[in-house]
């Protein structure tokens, strides 16, 4: 068993395809930093590593999981959003630890592995 202390942070994805996406994004983006104590990513705006869509990113401490969570499951605004730990485990954390809040999406896990083997 893995203890939960080796969860330095958690991440979130959050994920558009169109214009109207990334507006809905931008307004959910507006709100976590309004709301919690979250660091906030840059915008990709074509696929970046194992997404498979553009994104950006949120970053949060394992304490505000219960806070952050569930209001992303209730205000996610129909976008699909990845989270999952950071432990230092890139693949695991991604491929095994991961949850999805709406659609979930094939990652490139091949850019993780390669990564994996270069370290």
């Amino acid at each position: 068993m893995t203890d939960t202390d080796r969860i330095d942070a958690y991440h979130a994805h959050v994920y558009f395809r169109d214009t109207r996406e990334r507006e809905a994004a931008a307004r959910v983006r507006d709100q976590l930093a309004a709301r919690f104590h979250v660091q906030l990513g840059h915008w990709h705006e074509r696929p970046v590593g194992p997404h498979p869509l553009p994104m950006y990113q949120v970053a949060f401490a394992p304490e505000e999981f219960d806070r952050i969570v569930p209001w992303l499951m209730l205000n996610r605004a129909g976008l699909t959003i990845l989270l999952h730990p950071e432990t230092g485990e890139d693949m695991e954390d991604h491929r095994d630890r991961s949850m999805w809040l709406g659609e979930r999406l094939e990652l490139d896990l091949s850019v993780l592995e390669a990564a994996a083997e270069s370290a």
